[in-house]
Parts: C-alpha cells; sequence; structure tokens
C-alpha cells in the first residue's frame, strides 16, 4: 500500500515537531517536509504535491486560508488540513469555502490526528461536520441565497441547493438536533452525512466559480472604460 505522504507548515517549531512525530510512528504515513510558513509551504508543495497538506491558519503573510484557497484550484488532488489556534466561526466558514478537508484545534489528541489525517486521506471530509452547527448552516443558507442573485445574472453557472439539502440546512439553522432531523427529513443519519458533504462540495466550487466570474466581470469594466 502506498504511504500518505504529508507536508507540515506552521509557525510553531514545537507544534510541528509534536506532528511530525505523531504521524512518523505510522507505517501508512510519510511526513515528506515541513516549512515555517505557508509562503515556502506553497512553493514546496507545487514542486513535490504531497496528499495532504497540514497547514497554519493564522500566520504569515500568506494565511492557511489563502493558501489552501490556491492549492485547490491549482492541485485540487492535494487535500488540505488547517490548524486553527482558536474556534473562530468567520475562520471555519472561510476555511469551509477554501475547499479545506478539515480544520483542526493546535492541542488535539495524537490519536484523533491521525485517524483525521488517514480519514482526509481516503477523501474524506470532516469540516462538513461544521455544517450541523446552527450558526453555520444560517451562513450557508445565505450565502446560496446570495449565489442564486448572481447566478440569475450569468446563466445559472452557479450550484443551487437540492429541496432536502435546503431543508436540512433550515432544520439546523433553527436548532433541530440530530434526531429530530431524522424525523422531521425522514432520512438517516447516514443519508444526513451524504447530503452536509455535497452541500460543502457546492459552497466550494460556487465560491470559486463566484471568484472567476467577479474577476471577468472586473475586467470586462475595465476594458470598456479604456
Amino acid at each position: 500500500m502506498e504511504k500518505v505522504t504529508v507536508f507540515l507548515a506552521d509557525w510553531q517549531a514545537l507544534l510541528r515537531e509534536g506532528i511530525h512525530f505523531t504521524l512518523s510512528g505510522e507505517e501508512d504515513i510519510d511526513v515528506i517536509g515541513e516549512a515555517t510558513n505557508n509562503e515556502d509551504a506553497l512553493a514546496f508543495i507545487e514542486n513535490n504535491p504531497p496528499r495532504i497538506a497540514i497547514l497554519g491558519a493564522d500566520r504569515g503573510k500568506i494565511n492557511g486560508i489563502d493558501a489552501t484557497r490556491s492549492i485547490k484550484q491549482n492541485l485540487p488532488s492535494v487535500a488540505v488540513i488547517l490548524l486553527m489556534e482558536s474556534d473562530n466561526e468567520e475562520q471555519l466558514f472561510s476555511a469551509m469555502k477554501s475547499g479545506a478537508s478539515a480544520c483542526l484545534p493546535k492541542d488535539i489528541d495524537p490519536d484523533e490526528l491521525v485517524n483525521i489525517t488517514m480519514n482526509v486521506a481516503q477523501g474524506g471530509q470532516p469540516i462538513s461536520e461544521a455544517l450541523l452547527r446552527p450558526e453555520l448552516a444560517s451562513r450557508v443558507l445565505d450565502e446560496f441565497e446570495a449565489f442564486s442573485l448572481i447566478s440569475k445574472q450569468v446563466d445559472d453557472l452557479l450550484a443551487r441547493l437540492s429541496p432536502t439539502e435546503a431543508a436540512l440546512l433550515r432544520c439546523i439553522a433553527g436548532g433541530s438536533s440530530g434526531e429530530q432531523l431524522t424525523q422531521t427529513l425522514a432520512i438517516t443519519e447516514k443519508a444526513i452525512r451524504r447530503h452536509l458533504g455535497l452541500i460543502l462540495s457546492k459552497l466550494v466550487a460556487n465560491a470559486h466559480n463566484r471568484e472567476m466570474i467577479e474577476a471577468a466581470q472586473k475586467g470586462a469594466i475595465n476594458n470598456s472604460s479604456n
């Protein structure tokens, strides 16, 4: 079995050392390099793409969210795990839209770190669990409403929520528990998680396409004024 290659970047040397030690102790994981900042990380990853990049979210000229966005646009096969110094809703929402597969606290338990890393290596998106938070579910609903308005102006280029996905987010935003979700929507927990993954994929794709649309519109405006 081919090993899962991982690259680390964070300004805290002790944190990097701890993560490196933890992951290197696993037979299926190979830590192929480290950096103290995301600028150097991007340069390395461009030439030596790992399966997973674990990046600090908060510091440096290029923060982890911007680095993730760049990686997912240029090297979509590289999954990104972001290390966050605090549970910040705004930062988590931005991380979701950037295409990050997971956001972890820096004091994460070593066993959980290994489990999440292997989950992400297999294509998992643990960050989709954040959609079960009412405040984030509400923000995602608002985001899709904004996408809908933009999409009407550009021939429906942006993805929309299915009726079930929209109903799921509305229930979560209203404070429904997991058990209430299965009863209200008449779907299983497995189906709920599948829908959350689909919602996340649409959110990420729309955020990327929205940037391209806005850049194209800005370019058209600049050209018309010249």
